[in-house]
C-alpha cells in the first residue's frame, strides 16, 4: 500500500512520462509498441499507477533518452575523502620543457 506523497510522485512522473512523449510527438499506440505494453499499460504509467513494473520505466525511460536520470537516484554517495586521496596519487610534478 501506498501513502498520499508516494503517489503525488507517481502521478507526477506519469504526467512526465506524458509530456515527454508528447514532446517527441509520439502517439500512445505507437510508444506502447516500443516500450513493448499494451496501450492500457501506458494509460495506467501516465496516470502514475503503482503497479507498473520497474522494467517497463527503466524500458520507457531509455525510449525517451532519460536512462542517465534514472541512474541517478540511488547513486552511491561519493566520499570527499576518497576523491581526495585519488587526486592526490594522480598529481605529479611536472617540469617545463625548455624548447631547443
Amino acid at each position: 500500500m501506498i501513502n498520499v506523497k508516494e503517489n503525488e510522485i507517481l502521478k507526477k512522473l506519469g504526467q512526465r512520462l506524458k509530456s515527454a512523449r508528447l514532446e517527441l510527438n509520439d502517439p500512445q499506440k505507437e510508444f506502447a509498441f516500443r516500450i513493448g505494453v499494451s496501450i492500457p499499460t501506458l494509460y495506467k504509467m501516465e496516470q502514475g499507477n503503482p503497479s507498473i513494473s520497474i522494467g517497463t520505466w527503466v524500458k520507457a525511460l531509455s525510449m525517451l533518452g532519460k536512462l542517465d536520470d534514472f541512474e541517478k537516484l540511488i547513486a552511491p554517495r561519493e566520499s570527499l575523502f576518497e576523491r581526495y586521496e585519488v587526486l592526490e596519487k594522480t598529481k605529479t610534478r611536472q617540469r617545463v620543457r625548455r624548447q631547443k
